[in-house]
């Protein structure tokens, strides 16, 4: 029992650590498995590649990207004079609220357009590399019969260029602010899916081939490829069906935004827009305003509370969320 000594030849394996072979190493070069494919919602990301757009924990690039260039001195000119230090501001008080008119379920379009127009900024201005596809080269598919300069590729677009162009787009189909941020979602997914950089050769179809899939993908009455080409006269058709097709291919099809990916963005420009003075404007509460907010507050409350009588009443229940049965309960509002 007590000796060490054994008259096996052979110890048993360590459980501690198996080497992980990969399938590749059997594998011919150039063939791929395609047994047991995973489903693209199963997928998962390496370690130290995390995307932003599908994992709601990382940290947005377009902020990475705008919070080094606030400290390297280069943050945008601005068109109009302001003094912030001497500027007043609006602050609520017992008498008068005030707020702004854009939400997480229903953004303000100006404002938001605005915001991923300067995302966008940012993203090109603090490129940290050229990477490009043909694709989306502005000289190769031109957008317009006059084609581009042989400059196109040196200088980059202002904040006013870029807005101007995504706000054509969505004042002549017709898009929501929702899609501005589904838009800026995919843009930053292209961007790592198909290891690529927005620049100033090709941010225009970049952002046109997104607000496009954005445009499908979220709208109810989505726009048409043809409907397009009544806003850019000069592209063809069968560009934009080229240009929508490699999109999809570079993002794996995936086209997934959760809920909180989608809050992320929204809040994340929220923030972006305050740093660079764009700050969505504040209004004082109306009772209009205010008897839709309650509405919208009764709402939930009666999900809420037809949710607790439905899996059982608990300890922690409040009375007002008891119903007497004679239906979901109903608050007077007193609104002076």
């Amino acid at each position: 029992m007590g000796n060490q000594n054994s008259c096996c030849c052979y110890r048993s394996p360590s459980p501690i650590r198996k080497d992980i072979v990969k399938l590749e190493d059997y594998l011919p070069e150039g063939e791929v498995s395609s047994n047991n494919i995973q489903h693209i919602s199963e997928r998962e990301p390496d370690d130290g590649d995390i995307d932003p757009s599908q994992d709601p924990i990382a940290g947005t690039i377009f902020m990475e990207r705008s919070k080094a260039s606030i400290e390297n001195g280069m943050t945008r000119k601005r068109s109009q004079h302001q003094i912030a230090e001497n500027k007043m501001k609006k602050s609520s008080s017992c008498s008068t609220i005030y707020l702004d008119d854009s939400t997480v379920s229903q953004p303000n379009l100006k404002n938001t357009v605005k915001c991923v127009a300067l995302a966008i900024y940012y993203h090109i201005k603090n490129r940290t590399s050229e990477r490009r596809l043909d694709i989306f080269d502005e000289k190769l598919h031109p957008l317009s019969k006059d084609g581009v300069s042989d400059d196109y590729d040196r200088y980059n677009p202002e904040h006013k260029q870029i807005y101007k162009f995504v706000r054509t787009l969505f004042n002549a189909a017709q898009l929501t602010a929702e899609c501005a941020i589904i838009t800026l979602v995919y843009l930053e997914r292209l961007l790592i899916c198909a290891e690529l950089d927005i620049a100033p050769s090709n941010w225009k179809r970049i952002v046109l081939g997104a607000i496009l899939l954005a445009s499908k993908v979220w709208d109810d009455q989505a726009v048409w490829n043809v409907d397009y080409c009544q806003i850019l006269k000069d592209i063809t058709v069968e560009d934009m069906n080229e240009l929508e097709r490699q999109f999809l291919e570079m993002l794996q099809f995936n086209i997934n935004v959760p809920s909180s990916v989608y809050a992320k963005y929204y809040f994340d420009l929220r923030t972006l827009a305050e740093a660079n003075d764009l700050a969505f404007p504040s209004e004082p509460l109306s009772k209009e305003r205010a008897q839709k907010l309650e509405a919208m507050s009764r709402v939930m409350e009666d999900k809420i509370s037809a949710e607790i009588v439905k899996n059982g009443l608990k300890k922690w229940s409040s009375l007002d969320n008891v119903n007497s049965g004679a239906g979901v309960r109903r608050s007077v509002a007193i609104l002076s």
